[in-house]
């Protein structure tokens, strides 16, 4: 048997390149022999020495909600590494538990500006270095893309799951838009995977579970006990299913939804 998960030569765009799981991703495709351009909206410090090879990593700072932006980005990659193989679109928003109160409260006053503010980067981002990358490798005739979903965007989120919070005289409710915009990430997949179909271009969703990072022990306690590995991933646990979808073992998938939730959807 013949199993080759060897990217060498392939350049791969990660957007949100620089968050927690941004980071993973960029260290595993490098580790496959893939070049990696790193887009985020603050690059700040240079990160390739934490990557640990400097010549294979572009960092860009872009924002991918401004399709100029994302043109420019598109231009440095090309110039660099010639046109992409692989698109991850990872970059995304969402109100974390200290958030300010208005974001966490219920539904019903729930404000206009936070949804807004979620759906144009976890959405309108996804579309745009869709639109912008992928039609640059639907032209060059290969490529795979990935976006990045969540399983509150194939279930609802589980709102008894935050009432030790609401014990302690707290109004904390998990948001809307989150939801919404990662369910809509799951037919942009669709509808490009069927677009670009016969042009060589695959596109899937990855779905995943919560991510440990730091989060108190209560919320740990609450999120274990619905989940039948009694834990949340680690954040290294997603980096093998990122390497597959740019690899050719993946040559015959497109428009899937992959999902890694240690259980989470089966109940």
């Amino acid at each position: 048997m013949s199993v080759s998960f060897d990217l060498t030569g392939r350049s791969i765009v990660i957007t949100g390149g620089l968050g927690q799981l941004g980071r993973q991703f960029a260290s595993a495709l490098l580790k496959g022999g893939a070049n990696v351009a790193i887009l985020d909206c603050a690059v700040g410090k240079d990160a390739s020495d934490e990557l640990g090879v400097d010549n294979r990593v572009l960092l860009i700072e872009t924002d991918v909600t401004n399709k100029a932006s994302v043109q420019e980005a598109l231009a440095l990659v090309i110039d660099r590494f010639g046109v992409p193989y692989g698109l991850i679109n990872n970059a995304a928003l969402d109100s974390p538990p200290g958030a300010p109160a208005e974001e966490n409260g219920p539904f019903e006053t729930y404000p206009e500006a936070s949804f807004d503010r979620i759906m144009e980067v976890n959405v309108k981002g996804s579309f745009l270095c869709c639109q912008v990358f992928g039609a640059a490798m639907a032209e060059a005739g290969n490529g795979s893309i990935v976006n990045i979903s969540s399983t509150y965007g194939v279930g609802s989120p589980c709102q008894d799951m935050y009432e030790y919070r609401r014990q302690r005289g707290e109004t904390f409710f998990k948001p809307v838009a989150y939801s919404v915009s990662k369910s809509a990430v799951l037919n942009l997949t669709r509808y490009l995977a069927t677009y670009w179909g016969e042009k060589g271009v695959r596109v899937n969703t990855l779905t995943f579970g919560g991510v440990s990072n730091n989060q108190e022990q209560a919320f740990l306690d609450e999120y274990s006990r619905r989940v039948p590995v009694r834990r949340m991933a680690d954040e290294d646990e997603y980096n093998g299913a990122v390497v597959y979808l740019m690899s050719d073992e993946s040559s015959y998938m497109t428009g899937s939804n992959m999902v890694i939730d240690g259980g989470w959807t089966a109940w």
